[in-house]
This record gives C-alpha cells, sequence and structure tokens, in this order.
C-alpha cells in the first residue's frame, strides 16, 4: 500500500536544504573569492568602506542544486509529488533549464573573476535566455481581456520570452547596491512566487521559489550590514534569472491580463530602479550603461539613512508591493483596477520623492583642459550645469 506524502512536506525539507547548503557554501565561497582576487574594492559609487569578497553566487547556486538533488532523490526513493510537471499548456525539457542555469551562473562567476565587457555577459545572458525558451519554457496563450478566448501570440512568443527573462536577469543585477538589499528582495518576491504557485497548483514553480527563499535567505546570514561577502554577478544572475523562470512556469502566465502583472508588480521596485536609471542617464544625455549614483539607494543614503535603514524600507516597500499582488489574484477585475492603481501611485510618488528620474550626471565642457567631462552634483560646475540644460530644454520646447 502506497502512502501519499503530504506536499508540505518536501517543500519544508527543500527549504531547508537550500537554505543550509547556501549557510555551508557562503564562508566556502568567500575563501574561493578571495584566493580568485574576485574583490570589491571601495570607490565613489560603492557604499563599501573596505575590500569585500564577491562571489557569493557560488553559495547560492550551491543551495539551488543541493535542494533539487534532494528533490530527485525524494521522488525516486521516498514517494514524494513528482514537482517537474509542466502545465498543460506548456511542454518543459527540465534538462535544458538546468543547462541554463549553468549557463548564467558561470557567466556571473566569470565576470566576478574577469569583469566581463558589458557585450561578452550580455550575450551570456542571452544564450542562457535562449536556451531556456527553446527547451520550451515560453509565454503562452493570454486571456482576451476584451472578449472570450485566448490572445495567442505565434512565434513572437519566442523573442519576447528572451527578452522578458534577460530583463529579470538584469533588474536584480541593478538593484545588488547594499548590504543584504537584492538577497533580501529576492527572498521577499520568491516566497510571495511560492504561495501564488501553490496556490495555482504549480508545484514546478513553488518548488523552484522555496528554493531560492531558502538558498536567499542563507547567503543574507553573512550578506546583511556589515556584510562579509558580495554575491556579485554570479549571484545576482542566477537570482534575477530563477524569479523569472519561475514567473514562468507558474500557471498564473495562463490567466488574466491582470494576474500577468503580478510577477511585475512583485519585482517592482527593482524594475522601477532601472526604469528610473535610464530616464535619469537619457535626460542626461550619458549612456544607459554608464553608473551613476541615482539609484534608490543612494537616494535613500542621501536623504539621510543608514544602510541597515535603506534596505528596510526597500524590504517593505517589497512587501507592500507583494501582499497587493497576493491580493489581486484573490479579488474582482474591478478591484484588482484598483489596487493596481493604489501601488502604482504610492510607488510612483515615492519615487518622486527621492527624485530617481532626476540627473546625477551631466555633460560639461571644462575650459581649462578643453575636454567634455561627466560632473556630479559634488562637482561645483554641477549646478550652474543643470540649469542651462533646463533653460535650453524650455528654449527648445517653445520654438
Amino acid at each position: 500500500m502506497s502512502y501519499h506524502v503530504p506536499d508540505w512536506i518536501p517543500f519544508s525539507c527543500l527549504f531547508l536544504a537550500s537554505l543550509a547548503a547556501s549557510l555551508l557554501m557562503t564562508p566556502v565561497a568567500r575563501k574561493i573569492a578571495v584566493a580568485l582576487g574576485a574583490i570589491d574594492k571601495p570607490t565613489g559609487r560603492r557604499v563599501n568602506k573596505v575590500p569585500i569578497p564577491r562571489m557569493g553566487g557560488i553559495a547560492i547556486f550551491s543551495g539551488i542544486a543541493a535542494a533539487f538533488a534532494l528533490q530527485y532523490i525524494g521522488t525516486m526513493s521516498w514517494g514524494w509529488p513528482v514537482v517537474l510537471v509542466p502545465s498543460p499548456k506548456l511542454n518543459v525539457n527540465y534538462w535544458m533549464l538546468v543547462e541554463a542555469f549553468c549557463v548564467i551562473f558561470a557567466t556571473g562567476l566569470l565576470d566576478d573573476k574577469f569583469s566581463l565587457r558589458p557585450k561578452i555577459k550580455f550575450a551570456g545572458q542571452l544564450l542562457a535566455a535562449i536556451i531556456a525558451v527553446a527547451g520550451g519554457l515560453v509565454i503562452g496563450d493570454i486571456s482576451n481581456p476584451f472578449g472570450p478566448g485566448f490572445v495567442s501570440l505565434g512565434w513572437l512568443a519566442y523573442p519576447i520570452t528572451v527578452i522578458y527573462l534577460v530583463a529579470y536577469v538584469n533588474i536584480i543585477n541593478l538593484i545588488d547596491g547594499l548590504d543584504g538589499l537584492a538577497a533580501g528582495i529576492s527572498g521577499i518576491a520568491s516566497f510571495t512566487m511560492f504561495v501564488l504557485s501553490v496556490m495555482a497548483g504549480r508545484l514546478d514553480a513553488a518548488a523552484l521559489c522555496i528554493v531560492v527563499t531558502g538558498s536567499s535567505l542563507g547567503f543574507l546570514r553573512y550578506n546583511f550590514h556589515p556584510a562579509s561577502i558580495f554575491m556579485g554577478d554570479s549571484g545576482s544572475l542566477t537570482l534575477g534569472f530563477a524569479l523569472g523562470c519561475a514567473s514562468l512556469l507558474s500557471v498564473t502566465r495562463f490567466a488574466g491580463l491582470t494576474t500577468i502583472i503580478v510577477p511585475i508588480v512583485i519585482a517592482a521596485v527593482p524594475i522601477l530602479d532601472t526604469f528610473s536609471a535610464i530616464v535619469r542617464r537619457t535626460r542626461a544625455h550619458v549612456s544607459i550603461g554608464q553608473p551613476d549614483r541615482g539609484h534608490i539607494h543612494h537616494r535613500l543614503l542621501d536623504e539621510g539613512f543608514d544602510q541597515r535603514q535603506a534596505v528596510l524600507v526597500m524590504y517593505g516597500w517589497t512587501l507592500l508591493l507583494c501582499f497587493g499582488s497576493v491580493v489581486m489574484t484573490q479579488v474582482g477585475t474591478w478591484p484588482r483596477v484598483v489596487i493596481f492603481a493604489a501601488l502604482a501611485v504610492v510607488s510612483f510618488l515615492f519615487a518622486k520623492h527621492l527624485h530617481l528620474f532626476e540627473p546625477v550626471l551631466l555633460h560639461h565642457y571644462n575650459p581649462r583642459t578643453g575636454e567634455d567631462e561627466l560632473i556630479t552634483p559634488a562637482d561645483e560646475d554641477f549646478e550652474a550645469e543643470a540649469v542651462k540644460r533646463s533653460e535650453q530644454h524650455w528654449r527648445e520646447r517653445d520654438k
């Protein structure tokens, strides 16, 4: 007589396995980073005052790998439920997903060691996303919000999914600016996705989410301020890719238009940070890849918060958005619209208060050197240059 194992038992075991593996491997990852010279040294943009090793992604990836090794053993030997069963509208090759995770982790690891050129790093992200999509992880039909039936994306589903995954990878990468920030936000987001996946009956997405939660929290033990190790790109790229894949695996990807927005709401803080950086740098006429000190965490530090307080503020903001996203899936259409609008307005007002869209880099012609330079608010010429830009903008607008 076979015994049915309740779902909560393997999920609890997966969480504990990823948590323990990440905790145990973080000191090892730190030693590896020191041996390889993968160290973040203090600069004008960075907030760390002393050199910090940056290969924490080794611990995060180890947590994910250990948990799924346990899941395999549990399924084969202990009668655990088979979680690797895709949605009826998905035909996912999970071994190709494993390959994609290895590619994204390797890309981040190489960047931590060699500081890859942006094009090479982007190529690695693109390759990982393409492998995942080739393995069947594709955005499917979307419920028609204006009538019965579904809207089929056709062949466009493939490039759209690739763009979606690469975008998710980079929003977590860009938010990684304070001790514990990316790990904490990833932990909150992944646990929210876990709850939604369980409610939707998507065991594959739920398993991945609870593993990411455990791995993030295990690493956070060493990464919260004052951090003894940074996750580096090996961690941030892996976490972003995992969250993107989990949101696609969830059955909510094939529900109404409102619930498709849920993964975006969950990750709204890093998304807003990324979007504001693009706007800010475009307004300053500099490359969108040009680093600056205008991210949310920089603005909070400028407001007088210390590192811990700034991180806790962003945790709270993320928790609010995640709670709202769960409520959105449990109510009717119009309440969903109202909740989404309220969350959007609150986030916009907070972003406006922090001046997220205002440039912190400006081009300035230096008459002493005869060269065009980038200046920041710390430079004495910044305010005059900002006034000049504003006057030029209004003159062009009045023409």
